[in-house]
């Protein structure tokens, strides 16, 4: 069959069309003065910064959000600490990022929280329910750790007058070098005992309920 002359040229200026299209839309280039620099550091994440040191959270029950979720939590929870974790980068925690006998906040960042749901005996020192500030002076042999009532802060400011309370643990030396700087609850056969560790040094805070 005989495909009409006028047919063929209307199917010709359509194929025409479509390609000429094509050429426009699908592969636009832009103009220099109509493209947007875009910083860095904001392609990551525009909202807020990424921090090198992570915060993080320890529960006493021990992992007390993950049994309340499987329905195993056999009661409330007794206390939590809410910390940033500073990691080593190759440096020696002494004298490279601390000092002894100086105050350090306990990790990094904001200051370091510890959150009491029940009156608790802290060593021998009876603590009210409540929210606290929780900062240390370190030493060769042992660590000062004090409780402060002057919460929601950025860093460290020490206020005698606000301390609450003060404990002296000692220190542990280990045989490896951990990384980051990390708190966490741990049952004990009386009760639990904070564990502060970092690089080669630990300390541990008992706590009874």
């Amino acid at each position: 069959m005989k495909i009409p002359a006028v047919l063929l040229l209307l199917l010709a200026l359509s194929c025409n069309n479509k390609k000429e299209t094509g050429n426009v839309t699908d592969n636009p280039v832009p103009k220099q003065d109509s493209m947007i620099t875009v910083n860095p550091e904001a392609a990551v994440n525009p909202y807020a910064g990424v921090d090198i040191s992570p915060m993080d959270m320890s529960y006493y029950p021990v992992d007390y959000p993950k049994s309340k979720m499987g329905n195993t939590a056999a009661s409330p929870p007794l206390a939590r600490v809410i910390y940033s974790r500073p990691h080593l980068q190759g440096r020696h925690v002494f004298h490279e990022v601390l000092k002894y006998g100086q105050p350090w906040r306990l990790g990094a960042n904001e200051a370091t929280e510890l959150q009491l749901y029940a009156d608790a005996t802290i060593q021998d020192k009876k603590v009210k329910a409540g929210r606290y500030t929780l900062y240390a002076i370190p030493d060769t042999s042992n660590w000062t750790i004090i409780l402060s009532s002057n919460i929601d802060t950025w860093g460290l400011h020490p206020d005698p007058s606000k301390d609450v309370a003060r404990f002296t643990v000692s220190v542990t030396k280990t045989s490896y070098s951990l990384e980051y700087f990390t708190m966490v609850f741990q049952k004990t056969t009386h009760a639990a005992e904070l564990l502060m560790a970092w690089d080669s040094v630990e300390v541990r805070l008992p706590f009874r309920f």
